[in-house]
């Protein structure tokens, strides 16, 4: 089998940061399915647990560092130390310089000028999530901005990113990807795109950008994909979540959760008008 891997600019992994590690790894175990291994040796400063869906990695908590509960997106990079100077001199700020996560790889934490922080990722053994798009799994990250338009203008220059109006939403694109999936892992990505009517394009998609208003801060924000969403909201309440809302599209039924300890996420069922 071919492992997964991911091109410069592309999200490659999420993780969240509880201050409960064992608890949030019961919540997101019961709702998702997910097993976990822990990373780190016994005594180590902190926790990083892997989360696993049939032995493939999808996710991964950590201990919190500093601030709140919240998912973090990573983008893949060829060289997270020059990958951290070209953002800087794009206008990030740096919250933590480049530094190895044993061998793994090595990354960083900055956010963009409007202040969404974001993360990035040198793979070397760890090269990023390996079942994504299924119930159980990451699907997207969306951009949450005031300004869509210095958000364009800083990840267009920051990783080659297109972002398409399509009508329901604006797509974000690293160009190439749909060709890598092709060549790798996802042979009939485009047939089977075309079978659900996607937009043109959809195969490059790895973001979606989401205006928001002067209530919400500018974020990266993680959806996971389910199966069913109003099973995924009954199990996410059983288990001590709360439901902020829910909405059904023309493609999708998503509720938006906040986990126990205020980590924010959206489960999300694919409903294709052209078929799932």
């Amino acid at each position: 089998m071919t492992d997964r891997s991911y091109p410069p600019g592309v999200p490659c992994w999420v993780d969240t940061e509880a201050p409960d590690v064992d608890a949030a790894i019961a919540f997101y175990g019961g709702l998702f399915g997910w097993a976990f291994e822990d990373m780190l040796p016994p005594g180590a400063p902190g926790r990083y647990a892997i989360a696993t869906l049939a032995g493939r990695d999808v996710a991964a908590i950590a201990g919190l560092g500093t601030g709140t509960a919240a998912w973090n997106t990573y983008v893949a990079v060829d060289d997270a130390d020059s990958a951290t100077e070209q953002l800087a001199r794009l206008g990030a700020t740096v919250l933590a310089a480049p530094a190895d996560a044993g061998d793994g790889g090595r990354g960083a934490t900055l956010t963009d000028p409007e202040g969404a922080e974001l993360r990035i990722w040198q793979a070397r053994r760890r090269l990023g999530a390996q079942a994504v798009n299924e119930p159980g799994t990451w699907n997207f990250s969306d951009l949450h901005t005031r300004d869509p338009r210095a958000a364009t203008e800083f990840y267009e220059a920051a990783f080659g990113w297109s972002f398409d109006d399509v009508g329901f939403g604006t797509m974000i694109r690293r160009p190439g990807y749909g060709d890598h999936l092709e060549a790798t892992i996802d042979p009939d990505i485009r047939t089977r795109q075309e079978g659900v009517a996607a937009p043109t394009g959809f195969e490059d998609a790895i973001a979606w950008l989401v205006p928001v208003g002067s209530d919400e801060r500018p974020h990266w924000h993680v959806s996971f994909a389910v199966a069913d969403r109003d099973e995924a909201v009954r199990d996410a309440t059983r288990l001590g979540a709360e439901i902020l809302t829910q909405d059904d599209t023309e493609w999708t039924r998503t509720a938006l959760v906040r986990d126990p300890q205020g980590a924010e996420f959206t489960a999300s069922q694919f409903t294709p008008p052209g078929g799932s």
